[in-house]
């Protein structure tokens, strides 16, 4: 492969921070650079309080735990996201309800929300896909006025910020990031619980730490811990938040020049033809009423077997390109554990020509572009 689709982007200091982190002697996790860490994002991003979690899976299973879901309990999402924001909340017995997505923005269409909400509606999910925000106004007015938790699946958005200028993680009653290797910011695997409604902070702090009262009990704030709630071991130890910190410092950095890229391919992608233009689509920038955090380049086309014979033909020449995702509503698990709410002709269509380029600071992008280019003319 001449172009992975991705490779991990180090900032310098990671091993220096993991080597201090040793030195340190305390490496089980809530230690000094978890600390930092969670600084960074609080302050940073305006958010009340982070917890640092092994995974953004993890993150959004202590959101299902926090809302003491029964079996049968309803949480509104799309079918175009990937599978954990649906699985944190199966677990519980909960039914993800499936609605679709916007042409332009690809996330939950907001006028599709209100007419899925049933009395079991606990809780509506925003995935923000590719950094680029949900219309965070109509969907906070909307649980506001059912009573309903809104929960923010900002896997892809660290960074982003809505049409006010809010940081995407900050808006919802609580949220989720990730820093899988895939992602802007990383620590090969991680995640963070951000929480935004104090009401749900006490006992979040509980649930991370296998059910026990044991924060408080470091923090000096009683003679022992014990088992309070239910709980699982969700915290990552010092040398993950080690490498973090050192991405976090150059967070602002890595994501200008991801922008850069992004930008790149934006305008130097070939499609001024009538047919390639009729053939191929890119990202509606008239319709992000935000600033996203260029995480994913994308680029449509006009159906299936186009863009399955485009992927073939750039893995061919050495480009690895991949699509994203297969529906939830149409998977085994989602037909199983979910539903969905009408038909949902977007996300079908979306998920069958969607096609993303490699992006990651370092990639010959160049080179991308010429091969890109060259095959749409091949093939178009």
């Amino acid at each position: 492969m001449i172009v992975p689709f991705n490779r991990p982007h180090l900032t310098g200091n990671e091993f220096k921070y993991i080597q201090d982190a040793t030195e340190r002697g305390a490496l089980a996790g809530r230690g000094y650079y978890t600390q930092k860490c969670t600084e960074w994002l609080e302050n940073s991003l305006s958010i009340k309080k982070v917890f640092l979690t092994h995974s953004c899976t993890a993150a959004l299973e202590i959101c299902a735990l926090l809302l003491d879901l029964a079996p049968g309990d309803e949480i509104i999402m799309p079918s175009f996201t990937f599978v954990s924001s649906a699985n944190a909340f199966a677990l519980r017995g909960a039914v993800p309800v499936f609605v679709d997505i916007c042409n332009d923005t690809l996330n939950i269409d907001p006028s599709l929300i209100e007419e899925a909400i049933t009395p079991k509606t606990r809780a509506v999910l925003a995935v923000h896909y590719a950094g680029v925000a949900c219309d965070m106004i109509t969907m906070k007015a909307l649980c506001k006025k059912y009573n309903l938790i809104l929960i923010e699946d900002a896997a892809q958005a660290i960074l982003s910020k809505d049409e006010n200028s809010r940081y995407l993680g900050s808006i919802g009653d609580l949220a989720a990031f990730s820093f899988h290797e895939t992602k802007n910011i990383i620590s090969g695997e991680g995640g963070a619980l951000l929480i935004n409604n104090e009401s749900f902070q006490d006992r979040a702090a509980i649930l991370l730490e296998k059910g026990t009262d044991r924060i408080r009990f470091q923090e000096g704030l009683t003679s022992k811990y014990t088992w309070q709630d239910l709980g699982s071991s969700f915290i990552p130890g010092e040398i993950i938040a080690a490498f973090l910190f050192a991405q976090l410092e150059s967070a602002q950095e890595l994501t200008s020049i991801r922008t850069k890229l992004w930008n790149n391919y934006y305008s130097n992608l070939q499609l001024s033809s009538p047919v390639k233009s009729d053939q191929i689509s890119l990202p509606s920038l008239a319709s992000f009423n935000c600033t996203h955090n260029s995480h994913i380049f994308h680029l449509r086309t006009q159906d299936s077997l186009s863009r399955d014979q485009l992927l073939l033909r750039l893995k061919d020449k050495g480009i690895q390109a991949v699509f994203h995702y297969i529906p939830l509503h149409s998977s085994p698990a989602g037909k199983r554990f979910g539903r969905f709410y009408g038909n949902l002709p977007v996300t079908d269509a979306v998920s069958s020509t969607l096609l993303r380029l490699p992006m990651w600071i370092g990639v010959n992008q160049g080179r991308v572009l010429e091969i890109v280019n060259e095959t749409l003319d091949e093939l178009y």
